[in-house]
């Protein structure tokens, strides 16, 4: 009765024990799929509208392929945008030639001068008076005293000489001496070929309103029409926006601009770094554009030294083009000599010279600085900027 009494206890533990264990472990897995364990991430409904062809497609147990009319709303999936097209660089035409094809804007506003000293000139019996009238005529088109005085001595010369008075002959001489006072004979070429083994710098400086910064942008379509390798500076700091106008004449032509992301930064280190990023790209030549300064400031036109003399730190300058406005007449004159002292001025580009300008500005502004105008400015068109050519310019006036 014993031995049955102790198998009965020895039942009821190992029932107990069987029964505490599974409840343990019953325990154990509710307690994983509460706090403790991995969660469960439900995807994020989608809102694209439902199509006849997604239907058809759920019953048919068809899935669509991604992106196919997928909307970016979330749930893990990364749409890729299309990629923006590559923007078309302008190739802009070759300069060669291009004064001669714009002759006539440049007629329109100089051949009245032309016409002028022609009916003067051949209307027979000049007197003192008719004399005066010629030389009136040619001061009114800034040609300057000096050059008036000898152009009027050479003409009184001739007309006392031949005697003759048909406006062929009168204009043939009139051509003749005009030519002579631009001076045919001046280097025009702009430096912008590298130079042994750096890139050929470029300063570009005038004051505020000429079109400075217009003009560099047209300089470099012109190099790049000549295949040049060619590299922006923006040192204007001080004028807003105008890093962000040469940046866009750049791009437009596939040229780099380097300059500040910061308003009023130092004009001085803006220019250095662009000139030593020309050299580590191997550009051809860089071309720095400065800001516009005020010609009758003693301490602005320091600064502007300043910028020279930094840049000369790490390469010559080869070029120094300063830009007039050429309908500023005597203003201009003033501007041009403070500008020669400051910085050496090797090259003038006249902008403006359509409109109402007056061709005589080119000889007064040679005569003052002793330096050749390079380029001419003879419209609004990005592609208006020209090599001077003296010929078609005298040709120009008289028509």
């Amino acid at each position: 009765m014993a031995a049955v009494d102790s198998l009965w206890e020895i039942l009821t533990v190992a029932t107990l024990v069987a029964l505490a264990g599974l409840a343990l472990i019953v325990g154990l897995v509710r307690g994983r799929g509460g706090k403790g364990g991995t969660k469960t991430i439900e995807r994020p409904p989608t809102t694209a509208p439902t199509t006849v062809e997604d239907e058809r497609a759920d019953r048919e147990g068809v899935q669509t392929p991604p992106g196919d009319g997928v909307d970016n709303v979330g749930g893990g999936v990364d749409v890729l945008e299309p990629e923006a097209p590559t923007p078309t660089l302008e190739r802009p035409e070759s300069a060669r030639g291009r004064l001669a094809r714009l002759r006539a804007r440049l007629s329109r506003s100089n051949n009245a001068i032309g016409n002028v000293l022609l009916a003067l000139l051949s209307s027979g019996g000049l007197d003192e008076q008719s004399w005066e009238d010629v030389e009136d005529t040619l001061l009114q088109a800034d040609l300057g005293v000096e050059a008036t005085d000898e152009l009027v001595g050479k003409l009184r010369t001739r007309v006392k000489v031949d005697g003759a008075t048909d406006v062929e002959t009168v204009k043939g001489w009139l051509r003749e001496e005009l030519l002579a006072l631009v001076d045919p004979s001046m280097d025009r070429r702009v430096a912008a070929s590298r130079v042994g083994e750096r890139p050929s710098v470029i300063l570009v400086v005038g004051v505020n309103g000429t079109g400075k910064t217009t003009t560099v942008g047209k300089l470099a379509r012109v190099l790049v029409a000549e295949n040049k390798d060619v590299v922006l500076g923006a040192a204007d700091t001080f004028r807003a926006a105008a890093a962000d106008q040469l940046q866009t004449w750049g791009e437009r032509v596939g040229v780099p601009t380097v300059r500040s992301e910061r308003e009023g930064a130092d004009p001085a280190s803006v220019a250095f770094d662009a000139v030593k990023s020309a050299a580590e790209y191997e550009a051809d030549v860089v071309i720095i554009d400065t800001a516009g300064r005020l010609h009758n400031k003693a301490g602005l036109m320091d600064e502007l030294s300043k910028v020279k003399r930094v840049i000369e730190k790490q390469s010559p300058i080869d070029e120094v083009l300063l830009v007039l406005d050429a309908t500023t007449g005597q203003n201009g004159m003033r501007q041009a000599e403070v500008f020669g002292q400051a910085v050496e001025v090797t090259g003038i580009v006249l902008s403006k010279l359509d409109g109402t300008a007056k061709g005589g500005i080119v000889v007064n502004v040679q005569r003052r600085l002793g330096v050749p105008v390079k380029l001419v400015g003879l419209g609004e068109g990005p592609d208006d900027l020209a090599p001077f050519d003296p010929e078609a310019f005298v040709d120009a006036i008289i028509g």
